[in-house]
């Protein structure tokens, strides 16, 4: 899936962010969003690879897609 094929219902740039601002921020835009909309979260923080995917298995959200691109790393969370 590429993001051109996606509807982000919000965009979240955080890509001037350091940890753990970036999943920070992604938490406290999926706890306003309603089951089955979409976030789309774009962060430069190496850590949030590890830490937005984490988080969103153990809530149990689906996450859409990971992508990078010129160290800016992009993800696509459906809040379930």
């Amino acid at each position: 899936m590429h993001e051109s094929d996606t509807k982000y219902d919000v965009i979240l740039d955080a890509r001037e962010d350091r940890c753990p601002m970036p999943l920070l921020k992604a938490k406290m835009a999926l706890s306003k969003m309603t089951s089955g909309q979409c976030l789309c979260v774009k962060a430069s923080d190496s850590g949030s690879l590890k830490d937005i995917p984490h988080y969103v298995h153990l809530v149990g959200f689906s996450l859409l897609s990971t992508s990078e691109d010129n160290d800016i790393y992009t993800f696509v969370i459906q809040k379930i």
